[in-house]
């Protein structure tokens, strides 16, 4: 089976955020937030076998990176914010809750 993600926009907080998307609609949300200095693409052996398993996956690419809005200035950028951001990726979603996985 060829496995397809789909590329998405998602208006967060003041920024455009890329998010590659995959599994089914009403599956559970987890979000794959990447390191530094990486991008969605640090999960893509993670995104289809999770998928597969029945989760809506999203992989953002957090602001500043890859095709996500780049704020100017550090303060954008900062931990708060890229809090906010994941918030704001749950409530783009229209969901109330959602998984998260880090690198470590």
């Amino acid at each position: 089976m060829v496995h397809a993600p789909e590329h998405h926009w998602v208006r967060i907080n003041d920024i455009r955020q890329h998010v590659v998307q995959d599994g089914p609609q009403d599956g559970p949300l987890v979000i794959l937030p990447h390191g530094f200095p990486e991008y969605w693409y640090a999960w893509r052996r993670q995104i289809e076998p999770l998928a597969q398993t029945g989760y809506r996956v999203w992989a953002p690419a957090r602001r500043g990176y890859n095709l996500s809005d780049k704020p100017r200035g550090l303060a954008p950028c900062c931990l708060d914010e890229l809090a906010a951001d994941l918030v704001g990726l749950i409530d783009g979603s229209g969901r109330e809750r959602a998984c998260s996985v880090s690198v470590p």
